[in-house]
């Protein structure tokens, strides 16, 4: 018997990619109602998926067919729609980053925490099989005292022009929360703090490149500890032509760097490993972001994203926007 589940709100960019994943799923998953306050969109979505479309969102969240809720509203709603999505007991996908800083998103994985539903959002590259690998190394001890990590993830989204039409409101903060350093950055500080913890101080710069987007940042860098001690760079990106070297993770008795999507390791306790040689052996695939919550939601084995630690991103990204703002310890020439 097919899983029934619901949008609520339809504004993300990945929601045609959601809709062709639960399209290939087939009878396992069934979408009864699309909600979002733009009617033109929602109905949009609605024909595509067979769907009715619905005034507002309550009527979703007071039908007792429905099992769970897609949440790809633009993120200044989130706060809005969670709560009220997990009190009604619906299992919650929230499109990242969860909330807009630290006050919404903890308020949300609180009420999703007291109402005990599951929980899931965008961080699908945990599931990539390098990233796997650096966990796996990590866990088991293999780069000895982590002293440095790095994570970037870029695309060239504004050189595209991606975000000028019916994407647009991703370009403007007042409902995003953030721009294009906070858009992909959010991916790779997921990885970081999923590999090493809780950052506990930051800083960061952010430029908006092209300037295609007046109203954002297009890209940014920042700087962070962790609790640990280790040091932190998060690089993130809408003007890059290219991405090539995505991680690298120095230790005192190891090295990894993720070039090309190529791992390349060294451990002194790893027989034979060169960082010179990439590896040709990794750990398989996991199911990871929308597909492990559509996993969750017809009763197989998922690892999903905790309430919290989607919080958690969202309050680390909120601390590098207002250091950038804040732009102290300026550079005077002599």
């Amino acid at each position: 018997m097919a899983t029934t589940l619901a949008f609520v709100g339809c504004a993300h960019i990945h929601t045609p990619g959601f809709i062709k994943a639960i399209q290939k799923r087939g009878d396992d998953v069934k979408i009864k109602s699309v909600w979002d306050h733009d009617a033109e969109r929602a109905k949009k979505r609605a024909d595509e998926l067979k769907a009715q479309v619905v005034t507002k969102p309550e009527d979703i969240f007071g039908d007792g067919e429905v099992a769970g809720v897609i949440i790809c509203s633009e993120t200044n709603l989130h706060e809005k729609l969670v709560p009220p999505a997990a009190a009604a007991k619906k299992h919650v996908y929230a499109e990242k980053p969860l909330g807009i800083g630290a006050k919404d998103a903890y308020a949300m994985a609180d009420a999703i925490d007291k109402a005990g539903v599951k929980f899931q959002t965008g961080y699908f590259q945990r599931g990539m099989p390098p990233h796997q690998f650096i966990k796996q190394s990590i866990d088991a001890g293999h780069f000895g005292k982590i002293t440095r990590a790095r994570a970037s993830n870029c695309h060239g989204g504004a050189l595209g022009g991606w975000f000028d039409t019916e994407w647009r409101w991703m370009a403007d903060p007042r409902q995003s929360g953030v721009g294009g350093f906070g858009d992909l950055g959010t991916h790779g500080l997921d990885l970081l703090m999923w590999w090493l913890g809780d950052v506990t101080n930051c800083t960061a710069a952010l430029d908006n490149g092209t300037a295609r987007y007046p109203d954002c940042d297009e890209l940014g860098e920042a700087l962070f500890r962790f609790k640990s001690g280790a040091i932190g760079t998060l690089a993130a990106s809408w003007d890059d032509v290219a991405n090539p070297v995505t991680v690298e993770i120095n230790g005192t008795e190891g090295v990894a760097a993720i070039v090309n999507g190529k791992v390349y390791f060294q451990s002194r306790h790893v027989k034979g490993s060169d960082i010179k040689q990439p590896l040709t052996e990794l750990p398989p695939s996991k199911v990871a972001g929308f597909e492990a919550f559509l996993d969750a939601m017809t009763g197989k084995d998922a690892e999903l994203v905790k309430p919290r630690e989607a919080a958690a991103r969202s309050a680390v990204m909120e601390a590098m926007y207002q250091s950038a703002k804040q732009q102290q310890a300026m550079v005077k020439p002599l």
